[in-house]
């Protein structure tokens, strides 16, 4: 059956989240919930530690000032003090945010991302929506009224957002997906023609539906740009209705948006990102809810692994080796043709990427069999990660370590040729100090 994408940022419907769930079972237990309100986690209550919440706070104490745009009220500032390139820009239309009703085919919904931070807008809305990795909570949610003020608010979410952000197809963690959908003409999804979730191991042809997709990409398809007209034979759609388009104005007012595109190259990091990032916090809340059952602090230097009981070393390892199998893009989809965006985003996402010193870089991108030229996670850099357990990064980079230099040749990492394994160590080494400490 054919399935499309749209980005699940807020509210859907019970049913979705169950067809969403028995989509996505992976290797570690995703439906095994993991408490965010559990005092280790503390999601409502612990001090947040994210470069938004930075904001909110330089906000309050007049430390930043946002100009208030007549069109697009905080977007272009916000982006601009976040450090969030334009050029990100991706457009979904379906209606899979809490702003359901102004989200149509015709007034899609803008998101901006970089690294671990999303901004979403929608026409008309009355809020910026925010979404950021902190250190430690997992995904953290914000917003912001777009009415203009001399101190504009940023408003920290609680557990609220966790009703639809934390459950099967998010590890198990607070977090975020992209979610398949079957768009109607209005952008309701019709979630009885079936509802999956998709990121870099997913098959091109189930991917952003939903979605306006700006690019090229050869003979292969995808489910972007296409509206189901017939909502009781969804099968018949034809997917290269939607292929390789690079001028959206045939879909929407594309003026009416920061940059006229939705780039394919974008949509692509975004996917790869969801997942890294639940992952990474899927690994962060093992380790302290199995360090508080044994009645140690988990940000000691001392604390080690091995004081885990039994059972909670074993749910850790699994999420660890699943992270590392990720991270590594051991099942990422390999490209037929050569995929290319139509905006200045890839230079932009590639110019960010911190290079060795024969100047290479875990950003560089590939986009012709694969994704990245040097298959590592640029995510390792992440605010998420270096917020890991000392005792969680020291096992972490150990089996790195094992994987790179060959000692551990199981098949989950075939993929990786001695060169490839080479040249993500050298770029490592060079790099990630802490993880050149370690290897040391």
């Amino acid at each position: 059956m054919l399935k499309n994408t749209a980005v699940k940022y807020a509210f859907l419907p019970v049913v979705a989240v169950l067809l969403l769930g028995s989509a996505i079972a992976q290797r570690i237990d995703e439906y095994r919930m993991l408490s965010a309100d559990h005092p280790a986690i503390g999601y409502r209550t612990t001090p947040a530690d994210n470069p938004m919440e930075t904001l909110r706070k330089q906000l309050i104490h007049g430390d930043v000032e946002l100009d208030f745009d007549s069109e697009f009220g905080y977007l272009p500032s916000v982006l601009e003090a976040l450090d969030i390139p334009a050029s990100s820009q991706v457009l979904v239309f379906s209606k899979t945010s809490f702003q359901a009703p102004l989200i149509a085919p015709r007034l899609a919904r803008a998101l901006y991302h970089a690294d671990g931070m999303s901004v979403g807008i929608v026409r008309l809305g009355a809020v910026l929506e925010f979404a950021v990795q902190d250190r430690q909570l997992g995904t953290v949610f914000y917003s912001m009224d777009q009415i203009a003020s001399s101190r504009p608010r940023m408003i920290r979410r609680g557990s609220e957002c966790l009703q639809c952000h934390q459950g099967p197809a998010t590890s198990g963690v607070p977090g975020l997906v992209v979610s398949s959908v079957f768009p109607d003409r209005s952008g309701r999804p019709i979630f009885e023609a079936g509802f999956s979730v998709t990121d870099h191991r997913s098959d091109f042809d189930k991917r952003w539906g939903g979605w306006y997709v700006s690019g090229t990409h050869g003979d292969q398809v995808h489910m972007g740009n296409i509206i189901v007209e017939d909502r009781v034979d969804v099968a018949s759609v034809n997917l290269q209705d939607g292929a390789n388009k690079t001028d959206l104005k045939p879909y929407l007012d594309i003026e009416a948006y920061l940059v006229p595109h939705s780039d394919i190259v974008s949509l692509m990091i975004l996917e790869h990102k969801t997942r890294m990032i639940n992952l990474i916090t899927r690994v962060g809340y093992e380790a302290r809810l199995g360090f508080d059952q044994a009645n140690v602090d988990p940000d000691d230097s001392d604390s080690s692994l091995d004081q885990l009981s039994t059972k909670d070393r074993k749910l850790l390892d699994l999420a660890m080796e699943e992270l590392l199998t990720y991270m590594l893009y051991d099942d990422e989809l390999q490209l037929d043709e050569p995929v290319e965006g139509v905006s200045s985003y890839a230079d932009d996402f590639q110019k960010r990427g911190i290079r060795d010193n024969k100047g290479r870089s875990l950003r560089e991108l590939d986009m012709q069999t694969r994704m990245f030229r040097y298959p590592c996670s640029f995510l390792i850099y992440s605010n998420g990660f270096d917020g890991l357990p000392p005792s969680v990064k020291q096992h972490l980079y150990m089996r790195l370590d094992e994987i790179l230099t060959g000692q551990d040749d199981d098949e989950r990492f075939a993929r990786l040729t001695a060169a490839d394994r080479k040249a993500v160590r050298g770029i490592l080494l060079d790099t990630k100090p802490d993880l050149a400490a370690a290897w040391q």
